[in-house]
C-alpha cells in the first residue's frame, strides 16, 4: 500500500498542490469552509432531535432544510480533502490523527445510515413534539455530535503534527 500512498504524492496533481505556494492553503481553506459547513448543518438537525434547539420545528421540515446544504457541504468537503491528501498521501497514512479521523468518518455514516435505515422510518409516529422523539432517536443526534466534534478535533491537529510520525 506504501507504493500506492508514494504514486499518489509523485503524481502530477500531487506535486503540484504540495509544490505550489497558494493551491494546497486555497484548498484547505475551502475544505474548512466545507467542513464547517456540513457540521453546523448536522448540528441543527441533532440539536433538534435532542430536543435542545428549534423545538416549535417538525423534524422532516428540519431536515429537508438542512439534508441539500449538508450533501453539498459533504461533497465538497470530500473532494478537496482528497485533493489535499493526494499532495501528502504518505505523510497522512501514518498520522494517527488522520487515520482516527477517517475512522470516525466512518462511524458517523454508519450512525447516520442506521438512524435513516431504522428510526427514521417511524419518523410520521414521533415528529412533532419533543416528547415524543424516540431515545435511539435522541442516541443518534448524541453520538453524531461526539462523531463530528471528534472528527473536527481530529482535523486540526492533523495540521500540527503532518510531519511529525514520518
Amino acid at each position: 500500500m506504501n507504493s500506492l500512498w508514494t504514486s499518489l504524492e509523485g503524481s502530477t496533481l500531487g506535486t503540484t498542490i504540495a509544490s505550489s505556494e497558494w493551491l494546497f492553503p486555497t484548498i484547505e481553506t475551502l475544505h474548512v469552509i466545507a467542513i464547517v459547513s456540513v457540521v453546523g448543518a448536522i448540528a441543527v438537525m441533532d440539536l433538534r432531535l435532542l430536543g435542545i434547539a428549534s423545538r416549535n420545528r417538525l423534524v422532516t421540515a428540519i431536515s429537508r432544510d438542512t439534508l441539500p446544504l449538508t450533501w453539498i457541504a459533504f461533497a465538497c468537503a470530500v473532494v478537496t480533502g482528497l485533493l489535499l491528501f493526494v499532495s501528502k498521501a504518505t505523510s497522512y497514512m501514518v498520522n494517527p490523527y488522520f487515520l482516527v479521523k477517517m475512522g470516525l468518518l466512518l462511524l458517523a455514516g454508519l450512525n447516520m445510515a442506521a438512524f435513516h435505515m431504522f428510526t427514521w422510518k417511524g419518523v410520521a409516529r414521533w415528529d412533532g413534539t419533543i416528547a415524543a422523539i424516540p431515545p435511539a432517536a435522541k442516541l443518534a443526534g448524541l453520538a453524531s455530535l461526539v462523531f463530528w466534534s471528534l472528527i473536527v478535533l481530529c482535523g486540526r491537529i492533523i495540521g500540527f503534527t503532518l510531519g511529525i510520525y514520518h
